[in-house]
């Protein structure tokens, strides 16, 4: 295997260790993280957006998103107690999102997520990252099962935001218990609020399941938000931040 350039290595600031460190001192069964700096400036600009700024609650409510995990592997410090707690690494290879699923088992045992609000690493983009060989469908197959382990077995119903393409897939991925549990899609489509309705048709049900379309004022929570953050100018989440309602209790994303 040829070696990685030492162009190509992440860079960590001098100071990092000693404030991830005192961090963990007072988060004993958490994973840090930290704010980063990308190298090339500017690449996977919304993604180094969604790293830095999100608020430390949301760390630990949007674990469910196609980001990954809400403090990125290069960045992770946690007690050695907690590491063995949790297990060691799926050495499986090539196309194995190793960080993804430890991430998944420190969250599933009760840990927590915590990010040092300073930049304390150069994190540098290339094509020849690991990250690259791992399917979408993989990562998206993972997702879905800790969404339902975490969030919808444990509820009794639920809207999903956004009648599309990702709204419909999360639905049909989804147990047959509980696409039951789904009592309607919002949008803000009008053709698909005016149809009104979404029609399963790949279920062995006769009839078929038809799930109601509304508009997402008509709605009612829980929802799964399957809207992609920062992508419509702040219309989304203006439209959202008008219903007040409170992220890991009234929705999760998995956008």
């Amino acid at each position: 295997m040829t070696p990685p350039n030492p162009g190509e290595d992440d860079v960590m600031m001098p100071q990092r260790i000693h404030l991830q460190y005192e961090t963990c001192l007072f988060n004993s069964t958490s994973l840090i993280g930290c704010q980063v700096r990308r190298d090339p400036e500017g690449s996977t600009e919304r993604y180094t957006r969604w790293i830095n700024n999100i608020s430390q609650d949301q760390l630990s409510t949007q674990v469910y998103t196609s980001h990954g995990p809400t403090v990125i592997m290069p960045t992770w410090f946690c007690s050695r107690d907690w590491f063995q707690r949790v297990g060691t690494f799926d050495e499986g290879g090539k196309g194995v999102p190793e960080d993804l699923l430890w991430f998944y088992q420190s969250v599933g045992q009760g840990g927590g997520v915590v990010r040092v609000d300073q930049c304390l690493l150069v994190y540098r983009y290339h094509q020849q990252a690991a990250t690259h060989s791992v399917l979408e469908e993989t990562i998206w197959n993972l997702r879905v099962a800790f969404l339902q382990e975490r969030v919808i077995n444990q509820w009794e119903s639920f809207t999903i935001w956004n009648a599309g393409k990702q709204g419909r897939k999360l639905y049909r991925c989804l147990s047959s218990s509980n696409q039951k549990k789904v009592r309607a899609f919002c949008d803000v489509d009008e053709n698909k609020i005016n149809k009104g309705f979404y029609t399963y048709e790949e279920s062995k049900e006769r009839p078929k399941p038809q799930i109601p379309v509304l508009h997402y004022r008509d709605a009612s929570p829980p929802y799964i938000i399957c809207v992609k953050l920062d992508m419509t100018g702040g219309v989304f989440e203006e439209n959202l931040k008008s219903l007040h309602l409170e992220e890991g209790v009234d929705y999760y994303h998995f956008n």
